[in-house]
Formats: C-alpha cells, sequence, structure tokens
C-alpha cells in the first residue's frame, strides 16, 4: 500500500514537469482567422474592369428611355371618350375652326391626325385620308423616338459583355505565360473576374433593354390601335349622308 501511495506522489509531481517540457519545447499555435471577404454587387463591378463603365453607360441609357417613353406613350394614349363625338357636332354645325381649336386643345396625336383630316374638308374623301395617314406616319415616328437605341442596347450589351470575356482570359493567359514555372492562381484570379463578371453584366443589361422595348412596344402598339380608331371612325362620320 505504502509502494502505491508512493508511486502515485511521483506521478503528480512528474506531470506537470512534462507538460511545462512540451508547452516550452512545442507551443500551442492559435488558428488565424481571416474575416471572409463578402461578394457584393460593387464588388464584383470593380473587379470587371473598363467594359463593365460601359455597361454602366449603356444601362443608364436604357433606364432613361424607358421612363421618358413610357411618360410620352402613357400620355399620347389619355383621351377625351367622347372626342369623336364633339368633333362629329362641331363639323355638322358648320363649326370647322372650333373643331381645330378643339383639337389643338385636347394635343394628342390622334387630335392632330383629326386636324390634319378636318383642314383637308372639302376635297375629295381620298385625299383626306392620305393627310391623316401622313399626318398618322409623323406621329408614330415621334412615339418611336429612342426605340431603336434600346434595340441596339438589347442585343448589342451581351456582345460587349462577351467582348470582355475574352480580352479577360487574354490577360489570365498572358499572365501564365510570364510566370513560367511559378504559376499562383492568384496570378489567373484577375482575368477570371473580369472574363465572367463583364459576361454578366453584359447578359444583365441586355435583358433589361430587350424586357423594356418589348414593353414599350406593346404600349405603343396600343395607342396606334386607338389611332385607328379615330381615323375609321373620322372618315365613316365624312361618309354619313347628310
Amino acid at each position: 500500500m505504502l509502494k502505491i501511495m508512493e508511486l502515485m506522489t511521483i506521478l503528480a509531481q512528474a506531470i506537470p514537469v512534462a507538460a511545462d517540457s512540451v508547452a516550452g519545447g512545442n507551443p500551442v499555435l492559435t488558428p488565424v482567422v481571416t474575416p471572409e471577404e463578402s461578394l457584393s454587387l460593387w464588388s464584383m463591378a470593380m473587379k470587371g474592369g473598363w467594359i463593365m463603365i460601359i455597361l454602366a453607360i449603356l444601362s443608364l441609357i436604357c433606364f432613361y428611355i424607358l421612363f421618358e417613353r413610357y411618360y410620352v406613350i402613357r400620355r399620347a394614349g389619355k383621351e377625351d371618350p367622347k372626342f369623336m363625338d364633339k368633333i362629329k357636332d362641331y363639323i355638322q354645325s358648320g363649326e370647322t375652326k372650333a373643331a381645330i381649336s378643339y383639337c389643338r386643345g385636347v394635343d394628342t396625336p390622334s387630335a392632330r391626325m383629326i386636324e390634319k383630316g378636318i383642314s383637308r374638308l372639302g376635297r375629295p374623301a381620298a385625299d383626306v385620308q392620305t393627310a391623316i395617314e401622313n399626318a398618322g406616319n409623323i406621329e408614330v415616328a415621334k412615339l418611336e423616338k429612342g426605340l431603336t437605341i434600346m434595340a441596339t442596347i438589347s442585343s448589342g450589351a451581351p456582345m460587349i459583355g462577351f467582348l470582355g470575356t475574352v480580352t479577360g482570359m487574354i490577360r489570365a493567359f498572358f499572365e501564365m505565360a510570364n510566370a513560367g514555372n511559378n504559376i499562383d492562381i492568384t496570378l489567373l484570379s484577375g482575368g477570371i473576374y473580369e472574363a465572367m463578371i463583364t459576361t454578366v453584366g453584359g447578359l444583365v443589361v441586355g435583358i433589361i433593354a430587350m424586357f423594356a422595348y418589348n414593353y414599350l412596344v406593346t404600349l405603343l402598339d396600343g395607342v396606334v390601335n386607338k389611332m385607328e380608331a379615330k381615323t375609321m371612325a373620322f372618315m365613316d362620320m365624312l361618309n354619313e349622308p347628310c
């Protein structure tokens, strides 16, 4: 029993000494925690290179055309539902000047078309219809202003993004060639970032422009249908028996 007690005492004295020697010879290393970098849209755009500046400019132009044309086309489509009834009353009463003044006060594409037709009263119906159609073509061209640019952006932005992809990959392979045997993944990260991010940026801008263009064209078609309806109603009114 005494031998067992003596052995336990020796072990108790030896454990702290061994622990100190281990701690002195092999210090415990605390793991270094590096903060994770958050991948935000801004950081992605900054790593895309100069191509992203072009895409940003194209996106601003796209949004400007969208909001500006939306306001113009929506305003052109709002008219008085009794517009043609008032025009009919003026013409049947022989108040041609009052009808023209009323059209100018309404100031819409359909009203300007009807004004052009009223100014041709007394001429053959074919001449009146031709004058209205010519005025309508001019009004439609005004409403379509900027849509060609938006259509170009919708098809051109993805191509510009692919251009950034090609330039980014060229830069990555160029850095690989210059590195020789000391190839490191950090040498390639910049070029690969530029290659991938510009592709995403070009596709995003192109998709937004495509949907915006189709939306504006749909609004414009509605306005054109109203203009055609007003033209037919006016011509029918002129052909009515007195």
